[in-house]
């Protein structure tokens, strides 16, 4: 049965038994959900402390807890070297739970996060690398693989509740990471061939519908076909309904909204979470209001330079295995992509890669650090190159790091919060055109800044306020989460690049 739809989650969401909503979607029943939701109707309307009583009768849960002290762990270095085994899960066993079981070992984020997400797992990849652990990362790659297979794509995480999108595409960056490092020296050609299909397969959801698109009919689920007929793509999901692990809160939000308004929030909602980025004035017609997102209207540079990675990577591969039909083709769509980019995605009035709304052919006024991404997979030319980074350095540039966007809002994707993975877009864009010394500089804010907070927190962060070091970052749906994956990998390269 469908657990998330039952009038028992319904109830146990409303009546706020937990704090955080995502708690009872990922409860594991002891038993089985229908049999739970079966003596629920038997036995409702309880009361909230009956309900509360009901609940600890029939699931349990797992822990969240992490050490988040500093008696083990001297440095940083030694906190991120001692956590890797407490984010590991090994393969996984069914469960009467939200859970779609993996085949292989995998590493979470921590703290609310008790799955893996799929772009987070990049990041933490680069600090796997550098421990020489590629085991691990191989083994979150076949998850991956295996998920898209059973499921159509790779999910935002390996919850049922998140099969509906998946989050910006990194199989690529994986894929690449593992053959430079171990398949490549081999010619492991069998290897790369399995790869290379389940990359087409990413590639064909993101494009899915784009044959059927006309002049009267311009967008189907995540392809857009532009005013001059290039196709782009944008964020989706085609569930319309609130999400199960903040059923609470878009109940709430939507609740100011006209009825017939409700569904397409929900939907831009979702879309937004298909982002990585939940949530921020990216999405936002007015910045200091969620119910204005407008998601799916808009066509994210990163998402677009990530997919131009993903057709470079395609042609290179098949250059590789010889099939220059396959060969040409990426290569014509990464070369007609380059140019959609240029035309819709860089300003040249504010010298920076930006969003753009096509329901209002318009280009964004909001400034992110999703615009270093083109730098990050080199589709920018030198004169963008430098124009970005003067940007980074003048506007960008905190105390802590780089701030997400030159907005400040209450959205956790907004200023004054700085994110590990958009560090290291940026360093590593930076790198790559020659502004080694500016590079630099970021990762020195930022290495700073970690260690200041350690001796503050005990813990490494999911985000950090890089404006004003005194404080923790704030924003969002919940608490500032412990662990934490990413923050972890990323920080743990930063160390190495300065070595």
């Amino acid at each position: 049965m469908n657990f998330v739809n039952s009038q028992l989650f319904l109830d146990v969401q409303l009546a706020a038994i937990f704090s955080d909503s995502k708690t009872f979607a990922d409860a594991i029943a002891k038993d089985s959900w229908q049999a739970a939701c079966e003596r629920y109707i038997s036995m409702k309307p309880l009361t909230v402390r009956e309900l509360t009583e009901f609940v600890a009768q029939h699931f349990t849960f797992e822990s969240t807890q992490l050490p988040n002290t500093q008696s083990n762990n001297e440095s940083v270095h030694s906190y991120i070297a001692n956590l890797w085994p407490y984010l590991h899960r090994s393969a996984d066993v069914p469960k009467a739970s939200s859970l779609l079981p993996l085949k292989h070992s995998y590493i979470v984020p921590g703290g609310r996060f008790q799955e893996i997400y799929y772009w987070d797992s990049y990041f933490t990849a680069l600090g796997l690398q550098d421990i020489g652990d590629i085991d691990s990362i191989e083994a979150m790659l076949a998850n991956f693989i295996d998920l898209q297979n059973r499921n159509g794509c790779i999910p935002n995480g390996n919850r049922s509740y998140y099969s509906s999108r998946s989050q910006p595409p990194i199989l690529a960056l994986m894929v690449d990471l593992i053959w430079q490092e171990k398949y490549r020296k081999n010619n492991d050609f069998a290897w790369l061939t399995e790869c290379v299909v389940a990359l087409e397969q990413e590639y064909t959801f993101w494009m899915q519908g784009a044959e059927q698109l006309n002049e009267q009919s311009t967008c189907y689920r995540r392809v857009v076909k532009m005013a001059n007929g290039a196709l782009l793509n944008r964020y989706w999901d085609d569930q319309a309904t609130p999400r199960p692990e903040s059923l609470r809160e878009d109940l709430q939000d939507a609740s100011s909204l006209p009825e017939s308004q409700r569904a397409n929030y929900y939907r831009n909602i979702r879309a937004a979470c298909e982002s990585g980025w939940d949530f921020s004035s990216r999405w936002l017609a007015d910045s200091n209001e969620l119910t204005s997102i407008q998601t799916t209207d808009i066509i994210p540079v990163d998402l677009n330079s990530l997919l131009y990675q993903l057709e470079k990577q395609l042609s290179d591969y098949y250059k590789i295995l010889n099939d220059t039909a396959k060969q040409a083709y990426f290569k014509d769509q990464a070369s007609d992509r380059i140019a959609a980019i240029n035309k819709y995605l860089f300003s040249t009035e504010q010298a920076f890669f930006v969003d753009y709304n096509f329901m209002q052919a318009a280009q964004s006024k909001v400034l992110s650090l999703a615009g270093v991404v083109p730098l990050f997979v080199n589709c920018a030319n030198e004169r963008q190159a430098l124009q970005v980074s003067t940007k980074v350095m003048q506007d960008f540039l905190k105390p802590g790091g780089l701030v997400t966007t030159l907005n400040e809002t209450s959205q956790q994707w907004d200023s004054p919060n700085g994110w590990a993975p958009l560090q290291w877009f940026a360093v590593q864009g930076l790198r790559q055109y020659g502004f080694a010394s500016d590079a630099n500089i970021i990762i020195s804010h930022w290495l700073k800044m970690i260690e200041k907070r350690f001796k503050v927190d005990g813990c490494l962060l999911e985000k950090y306020n890089v404006c004003d070091l005194t404080n923790q970052a704030g924003g969002g749906e919940y608490n500032v989460q412990q662990g934490f994956g990413w923050t972890n990998g990323i920080t743990a390269r930063f160390y190495n690049l300065v070595k």
